[in-house]
């Protein structure tokens, strides 16, 4: 059990990446608060599991669910930012709405996440885990997402300049930077044949990945395995970034 007597919080845990993270931090013995904007209808509260709905565009429900992870569960040694709203548009023509949601949800509410979880571990003195969840597109550049890159860009910064604040605490901060994973988020782009030729054809092992992939490195930055890895970005991309 590689997180046994552990507790997480792993927001945007409704379905996708963040559901196989927290289902997988739960079989290695981990409490988990599985959190998302919207309570999915087959969640079942189990003794080692629990739902708090959180907009982490509100640095206020951010806040509540920490201290509310802390009231239930007594401690946090895990926090995953992994809520994110994948939106596209090119630099003529994204709104200032799109903008604005991109950033608010995908950079602000992983700072937020980062803030609240940070000032729980210290007062607690715990030495925790941060992981964010970043993308390839934090790394380079796509045509037709600028806010999505540039927010997800963002959160790689946010884990550095986070992982040189927090060392001296003891706690990690990491990111991971999927590819293209088959989740809800990229359902209808990879629905379109066109593109999909074209994500298998630009990744070297010729396939999308799978949420589990994720987890499972997720599940590698939570444990103690990773006590020396702090600031870093895993890229889990079947070799995207490196062609």
């Amino acid at each position: 059990m590689r997180l046994k007597d552990k507790v997480a919080i792993v927001t945007g845990a409704g379905s996708g990446i963040g559901k196989a993270i927290g289902e997988r931090f739960i079989s290695e013995g981990a409490k988990v608060v599985f959190s998302d904007i919207n309570q999915p209808t087959d969640f079942s509260e189990k003794e080692n599991q629990t739902f708090i709905q959180c907009d982490v565009s509100k640095s206020a429900q951010v806040d509540s669910l920490v201290k509310s992870t802390v009231e239930k569960f007594g401690k946090i040694d895990v926090m995953v930012n992994n809520a994110g709203v994948g939106t596209s548009g090119s630099a003529l023509d994204t709104t200032d709405d799109v903008w604005h949601q991109t950033i608010e949800v995908n950079l602000s509410g992983v700072f937020y996440g980062i803030r609240a979880a940070a000032n729980a571990m210290k007062n607690a003195g715990t030495k925790g885990s941060i992981i964010n969840i970043s993308s390839i597109l934090g790394e380079v550049g796509m045509p037709g997402a600028i806010s999505y890159c540039a927010s997800k860009g963002g959160i790689v910064q946010l884990t550095h300049a986070s992982a040189l604040d927090l060392a001296p605490l003891g706690i990690k901060v990491n990111a991971i930077a999927p590819g293209f994973i088959e989740t809800n988020m990229t359902k209808d782009f990879l629905a379109n044949p066109d593109f999909k030729k074209m994500i298998e054809s630009n990744t070297p092992m010729g396939h999308t990945g799978k949420a589990e992939e994720i987890a499972n490195t997720a599940l590698f930055l939570a444990s103690d395995e990773s006590s020396y890895i702090t600031g870093d970005v895993v890229l889990v991309d079947g070799g995207w970034i490196a062609r």
